[in-house]
């Protein structure tokens, strides 16, 4: 379809929640926005999509860090795999993500790399999530912080092989999570800095030295915050204390209520504010699927009551949904959706430098619109001026 017309919402926009309005699409893109008294008089061959009362209309979310859904994985390197997560996240609001690898055999990873650069060249489509990139979350990582990040295939920082790796990607590895402390870390962050690729400080011991060192070379995020990472110390900051102290690193956080605690969100968030937290779900395949064993990385995760966990118990990535997500932080941090919003959708926008296009409800922008309603349940998700998913159909 080429015109859609959303009327009598209550919409999140850049900076307010804006009531009763009307928003026209157009050929993929967000047209007109206005209040309805300006509504456009010709609409006969519009499709009219009524917002319920008590219906929120919000900008797309953007997943940075999401390894898998619905049975499908990033590592699994087929067309099939990205489409099956593209289909499955409009479910839970996600109209963009970062496909997004594990710590495996370089050939693994390349097969990945390559297949990520394929889909988002060459499949991507209007009606699905959009691959905007990828997420390289290893094997530049510490062993000591190795989480469910298989240790046998860690290797050391290397420069020529980042370098390998983004060419066999087209240039589309948008973000890389690296131990700083590790040798040639900091140099492999700098390098980064310098290409326009968000590095990502995760699965790490490092010091707050080493943290300062980090930053001064260009480091622009932290990994899933507390998460496989050296804690806060009131002598020894770590990285985690790191985190909330210096302002350039922008949190990546869980907000699933088993990675991090409700309190300590809270705490994030009189840190950081809104401005500095990205919401992920570093979810693995089994979401969407029931309790069983699922393979992450070549290893057997048990999932249970939400809970992904390997054999010896470290928590395997989540099965968390982004609308969950924001329902989550917003009830243990006590802000508005407006803040919450910013976290799921602008700030991940602006760290990957697409706010031009996506990110918020504005005129000219891609039309990524979810509609939730009271209980942050999503009832409909745009993508790309398509529907994605319709609640019940």
């Amino acid at each position: 379809m080429s015109l859609l017309l959303l009327v009598h919402g209550k919409a999140v926009l850049e900076t307010e929640i804006t009531e009763s309005i009307y928003i026209l699409i157009e050929q993929g893109k967000i047209q007109e926005i206005g209040p309805l008294t300006s509504i456009p008089a010709d609409t006969n061959d519009v499709e009219t999509i009524e917002i319920a009362k008590g219906q929120t209309v919000v900008p797309g979310f953007i997943d940075v860090h999401i390894h898998g859904a619905a049975g499908a994985d990033t590592m699994d390197g087929t067309t099939e795999a990205l489409a099956t997560m593209a289909g499955a996240l409009p479910a839970e609001g996600t109209t963009s993500f970062l496909a997004t690898t594990i710590t495996q055999k370089h050939e693994n990873i390349e097969k990945a790399l390559i297949n990520a650069a394929d889909y988002q060249k060459n499949h991507n489509q209007a009606g699905k999530a959009e691959v905007i990139g990828v997420h390289l979350e290893g094997p530049f990582i510490n062993a000591k912080r190795a989480g469910a990040q298989p240790v046998e295939y860690i290797v050391p920082p290397d420069l020529e092989l980042f370098k390998k790796w983004q060419e066999l990607a087209l240039g589309t590895i948008k973000l890389v999570t690296v131990a700083p402390e590790v040798e040639n870390g900091t140099r492999l962050i700098q390098y980064l800095h310098e290409n326009g690729v968000v590095a990502s400080i995760g699965h790490t011991d490092a010091v707050y030295e080493e943290m300062k060192k980090a930053v001064e070379a260009g480091a622009k995020q932290v990994t899933h915050l507390f998460n496989g990472m050296r804690g806060i110390h009131h002598r020894e900051p770590g990285v985690a204390g790191s985190a909330l102290i210096f302002k350039e690193l922008m949190v990546e956080l869980i907000a699933d209520n088993i990675h991090v605690r409700p309190e300590v969100m809270k705490l994030v968030m009189d840190a950081k504010g809104s401005d500095g937290m990205i919401l992920i779900t570093d979810a693995m395949r089994a979401k969407c699927l029931k309790n069983g064993i699922y393979d992450l990385g070549g290893q057997d995760v048990s999932v249970a009551d939400g809970k992904a966990l390997l054999a010896d118990g470290t928590l395997a990535g989540s099965i968390l949904k982004m609308n969950d997500s924001l329902k989550n932080i917003m009830a243990a941090a006590e802000i508005s959706l407006l803040e919450a919003v910013k976290m799921a959708s602008v700030n991940p926008a602006k760290q990957l430098q697409v706010y031009d296009r996506k990110g918020s409800i504005t005129e000219g922008k891609d039309a990524d619109i979810t509609i939730l309603n009271e209980e942050y349940q999503v009832n409909l998700t745009i993508c790309r001026g398509e529907i994605a998913y319709h609640k019940g159909e």
